[in-house]
């Protein structure tokens, strides 16, 4: 937005509407100091320090709304023009249809700073009656009579002087009061003309620009969407039907495994038994002396027996534990697999 614009037409009408009571205020005073008119006493600092703050509400006069909405209307072809320009720029498009984001009052608000100094308009109203005030207490000091006298002639003429300064002094706090009602005023007036001419581009461009429900209504599908693709990327990441599968798989091995297991072990619990059997068999042969040697053997064989069906028991327990940890590797490799998906698609969702 262009800062520097040049906003031409006159406005003169403006300040001549918002000065002339304040001007003829001090003209009063002027023609009462000067005796044209004698309606009331007016000492000259009085008057000059009433002209001082004059002055200074000259200064800030350009700075009042009522004084800006003039330049606005004359100007509001320029306004329009650059108004759509930002409308323009800040258009999206929205299922199929295409408008701007943009807010009106917040572009006229960042356009209308131009126009006027904010600040110079936020103290006008309480500069005044202070300038006021302190013009008072400096004509009081000013008429202030030397009491140095030495008759009580001399002394009554000097307090009858002081009172007549007081009187008068009194004039600035009334003029700085009266500026500062007067800038109130026009300043309200004005601001409600800006209001009028907002309200204005508003309804001339409602159609142009998304409107508050429209964008909740638009944000609201879009999350919804999204939800909508988060959970079927959970889903394809953690890929139901595969586990599902591997599950069934690993059951049936675990229920091979356990079936051979009890298989081999009921076997091995009938070899022991008969090798206890035969054991004792061959302890009992033992005690005849003729069957030593025969006893012997047999017991060995026993061993050997005994030794194969631990042998086998002790291959049986490490399938089991590899067929164990092969399924332990497939599901952490899919659950790594998983784990990769939800970053990307949490990322992906972060960005948008």
């Amino acid at each position: 937005m262009n800062r520097n614009r040049d906003f031409t037409g006159s406005c003169i009408e403006r300040y001549l509407l918002i000065a002339i009571l304040p001007t003829l205020f001090l003209l009063f005073l002027g023609l009462n100091l000067f005796h044209v008119i004698n309606i009331v006493h007016i000492y000259a600092h009085t008057f000059y320090i009433t002209l001082g703050i004059y002055l200074i509400f000259l200064l800030f006069m350009p700075h009042n709304a009522f004084v800006a909405v003039c330049k606005i209307r004359n100007n509001f072809d320029i306004t329009r023009n650059e108004l759509e320009i930002s409308l323009e720029k800040s258009a999206i498009t929205i299922d199929g249809k295409t408008k701007s984001v943009l807010s009106v009052r917040d572009f006229l608000e960042e356009y209308f700073k131009n126009l006027r100094n904010d600040h110079f308009a936020k103290i006008a109203s309480s500069t005044f009656p202070m300038l006021g005030i302190l013009g008072t207490f400096v004509a009081i000091a000013i008429s202030m009579p030397d009491f140095t006298v030495n008759s009580t002639q001399e002394l009554d003429s000097e307090i009858s002087t002081l009172l007549a300064g007081v009187g008068t002094a009194f004039y600035a706090s009334i003029y700085g009061i009266f500026l500062s009602l007067l800038w109130t005023f026009f300043e309200r007036l004005g601001l409600s003309g800006i209001e009028k001419i907002t309200l204005a581009l508003e309804d001339l461009y409602t159609n142009h620009i998304w409107s508050k429900k429209e964008l909740l209504k638009f944000q609201y599908n879009q999350k919804t969407l999204m939800e909508n693709e988060l959970i079927n990327a959970l889903k394809s990441a953690f890929n139901l039907d595969f586990i599902k599968e591997l599950n069934r798989e690993h059951l049936a091995s675990y229920e091979k495994m356990i079936t051979i297991t009890n298989s081999t072990l009921s076997s091995l619990e009938n070899s022991i038994k008969r090798s206890a059997l035969e054991i004792e068999e061959s302890i009992a042969k033992i005690d005849s002396a003729n069957d030593t040697l025969e006893a012997r053997l047999v017991l060995e064989e026993n061993l050997a027996e005994f030794n194969k069906s631990a042998k086998e028991l002790h291959k049986l327990l490490l399938s089991f534990d590899n067929g164990l940890d092969r399924a332990l590797h497939t599901i952490d490799s899919e659950l790594a697999s998983a784990v990769k998906h939800i970053e990307e698609m949490v990322k992906v969702v972060k960005e948008n």
